[in-house]
């Protein structure tokens, strides 16, 4: 069957064609590489349990002006997905991705996350900012030193980040090896509404999970972060031992889009934000759960386009 929509998928099929990039590392990612060469430079990180084509409908609004680099990472799909924990910690994470401009000979860019995309997408604004990273913006991820303060404090996003413990525990290997990750995530997590997701795409993100080596790349990626996440019945408190975080304030334009819906992440994490990121935009989508660029591809676009042409 043949007709508008068919012949638009295959345009944006051959725009998010990949290609193999070696890091200065070792590690090997596949990416998608669109727009022009020697425009300004966007990097798109995809969070879990995804891919790259988490961004599909942005690299389309803008690869005609941007040069759109959306990797799939570390332990996802065809990239190296090496097995043990610690090829996983943040640093590593945050690495790849500035040896992947490196490798492409990207002097500096814009940083793009959603979900665990965005988890890294801070520190790689961070500790890259004004000398490598120029912009950020980031869905639905929260400010690492602000989450870490609501898992102690807050029951609403202590109880929504409950399943990381079950996700770090080793007795779900097995279920993991049986099931994959839809086994897990079915016994462990819900986080929006799965009827958003193309059924094209669903099917493509099943097959991906298919293979378990993938699985467990995706899990160390909660493995081995150093958050932590009390048990529901702990006093909702910040420890005796607690010290404040000890991160540099972020300085470069920041974008922050945020659903409200969002079952994993409540809008509390907005909360003081204002604080440690300056300048800093928010923008609010309603009515919309976790998966805010398939649930809202055309709010998501708008808030960036306006965002950018400030």
């Amino acid at each position: 069957m043949t007709g508008p929509n068919s012949t638009a998928n295959q345009d944006l099929d051959a725009l998010l064609e990949q290609k193999r990039v070696t890091l200065g590392n070792g590690i090997e990612l596949d990416i998608v590489d669109a727009g022009p060469v020697d425009a300004q430079v966007m990097i798109f990180l995809h969070g879990f349990p995804e891919n790259h084509r988490t961004w599909r409908h942005q690299i389309a609004q803008f690869s005609d002006r941007y040069r759109c680099i959306a990797p799939d990472q570390r332990g996802y799909r065809g990239s190296s997905k090496p097995q043990e924990v610690e090829a996983y910690s943040p640093d590593k994470l945050i690495g790849d991705v500035f040896l992947l401009a490196d490798a492409l000979g990207i002097a500096t860019f814009t940083i793009v996350g959603h979900d665990w995309g965005g988890a890294i997408a801070w520190g790689v604004a961070l500790s890259g900012q004004h000398a490598r990273v120029e912009r950020a913006i980031i869905a639905n991820a929260p400010h690492p030193a602000i989450f870490q303060k609501l898992l102690y404090t807050h029951p609403g996003q202590r109880g929504s980040s409950q399943y990381m413990t079950a996700f770090r525990d080793p007795a779900n290997d097995a279920l993991i090896r049986e099931h994959g990750i839809a086994g897990l995530m079915a016994q462990e997590a819900e986080w929006g509404s799965q009827s958003t997701m193309p059924a094209e795409e669903r099917a493509i993100l099943l097959d991906d999970w298919s293979d378990r080596d993938a699985c467990f790349g995706m899990i160390n990626y909660y493995r081995a972060s150093s958050m932590v996440v009390p048990s529901m019945d702990e006093p909702f408190e910040l420890p005796a031992d607690y010290s404040q975080s000890t991160l540099p304030n972020l300085t470069i334009p920041t974008l922050v889009i945020w659903a409200m819906d969002d079952l994993a992440l409540p809008p509390e994490n907005m909360k003081g934000m204002d604080e440690v990121v300056d300048p800093l935009t928010i923008f609010m989508v309603p009515n919309c759960g976790h998966f805010v660029t398939w649930e809202a591809p055309g709010a998501v676009n708008g808030a960036i386009e306006e965002f950018l042409e400030a």
